[in-house]
């Protein structure tokens, strides 16, 4: 398979790993010089002593603007497999995709500043990082329409995952208006710090980011799980989180235009704000409901599995090689890597009538085996982490060592790592599952 038929989540998976790689360090910068600075009295961001404090709120945003597209392009990719699944239609526009998640990931480390335009940083800074900000939406906004121009004309299924890719397009391009106009340092100083920024982020993550998980784990469910969840209840559980999402925000949006800021504790009743907030409380009690339905349908799905369950590893009638497999897939995923020639080669292979060739000639599977040491590397690195901010600092000795000896039992241990599936035993799996799905 080369770069150019890989599936779009695979494309948005690597770019979001591209922005990780160059993002993280930064952050782990910032927070060693912030805990130089509270624990042996260093200035790099003490006004007092020096430093810059803005400094520390540049580093902060350099790392966490792209945070925001780490998170959100593999909902893209998501929402890419999703749409030209259930429009029975190839992607359109695959290569602008692709060239637009290479975008978004270059331009993602170019516009942090317009998180505090009102720093005082002139004229010339705003407005370059504000233009940056517009020409980023671009590549975002070609994704938005190349969706749209799959479903066109396509024999569309309405299952539950489009209904979440269907209230994101809708939510996500009011955020991102919303955004557009936030790009405009003149604007910006005025909304600034207010709740219509509020509604905006949340107008963003939730819609880009919540619901392409959503969309996601409904449709890969089937796949890791062997059943379908609930159809009913989901689309019951969307309406909900799409109509209260709309009656929190909206209020929001035009409390921000009022002058509300964020972070209020109280307000004067003479500002006439409280029936939006009231709304807008409304409104999360509607999602409330939704996620409710959310977790109901799971108990549901698993107690009527058996009504639901995948008998043919392929319930969407889906396009990707993944859809090949049984439901779950075996431990080895495939006996045979398979050789791509195109784009969507099972639906290829579907619509010529004939399976995905394999060679049946099986060779042994090499496997690694399970082993705990990354539990045990998160949890010590999260007691270092917590010991250093409280300055429990015997504890954070002890947990060191203790990744000192866990990394030095890991690379000197002379157990093997890996185990063989013999080809036999592949053999005799293949038949099986041929023989349950035939």
């Amino acid at each position: 398979m080369t770069l150019m038929k890989m599936p779009m989540f695979a494309w948005s998976v690597l770019c979001s790993m591209f922005l990780a790689m160059f993002a993280f360090p930064i952050l782990t910068v910032t927070l060693a010089l912030l805990f130089l600075d509270r624990a042996i009295g260093t200035h790099f961001f003490t006004a007092a002593g020096g430093g810059n404090v803005m400094m520390y709120v540049n580093l902060i945003w350099a790392w966490g603007h792209p945070e925001v597209y780490i998170l959100v392009l593999p909902a893209f990719g998501i929402y890419s497999e999703v749409v030209a699944t259930f429009s029975r239609k190839p992607l359109f526009g695959y290569a602008s995709m692709v060239a637009a998640l290479v975008a978004i990931t270059i331009l993602a480390f170019s516009v942090w500043v317009h998180h505090f335009f009102t720093m005082g940083a002139g004229a010339d800074v705003n407005g370059f990082f504000g233009i940056m900000t517009m020409i980023i939406a671009v590549p975002t906004g070609v994704k938005i329409f190349n969706w749209l121009a799959t479903m066109f004309r396509g024999r569309i299924e309405l299952a539950a995952p489009m209904y979440w890719f269907m209230g994101f397009v809708g939510l996500f391009t009011i955020g991102g208006v919303a955004g557009v106009m936030l790009a405009m340092p003149a604007i910006d100083f005025q909304l600034h710090n207010g709740l219509f920024l509020v509604a905006h982020f949340h107008t963003m993550l939730v819609s880009g980011v919540l619901f392409g998980d959503f969309a996601g784990l409904i449709y890969w469910f089937p796949k890791v799980c062997g059943f379908r969840l609930n159809e009913r209840l989901l689309k019951y559980s969307f309406w909900c989180w799409f109509i209260g999402f709309i009656v929190v925000l909206v209020p929001l949006y035009i409390l921000g235009f009022m002058g509300a800021t964020r972070r209020l504790d109280h307000y004067a009743a003479s500002t006439g704000w409280q029936p939006l907030f009231i709304v807008s409380g409304l409104g999360s009690l509607i999602i409330a409901a939704g996620l409710g339905l959310l977790i109901l349908q799971i108990g549901v799905s698993i107690r009527q599995r058996a009504a639901t369950r995948d008998v043919d590893g392929d319930p969407w009638n889906g396009r990707t090689l993944e859809w090949t497999t049984t439901s779950p897939p075996p431990v080895y995923n495939f006996a045979t890597i398979p050789v791509v020639h195109g784009r969507d080669p099972f639906w290829a292979a579907k619509q010529q009538g004939a399976a995905p060739s394999e060679t049946r000639v099986f060779s042994d599977v090499h496997m690694p085996k399970n082993t705990p040491v990354g539990m045990f590397v998160g949890g010590l690195a999260f007691v270092v982490g917590f010991t250093l901010i409280w300055h429990i600092y015997w504890l954070t000795i002890l947990a060191v060592l203790g990744l000192l000896i866990t990394a030095a039992i890991r690379t000197t241990s002379t157990d093997d790592s890996e185990y063989t599936i013999p080809a036999a035993e592949v053999a005799r799996l293949e038949s099986a599952r041929q023989v349950e799905f035939a």
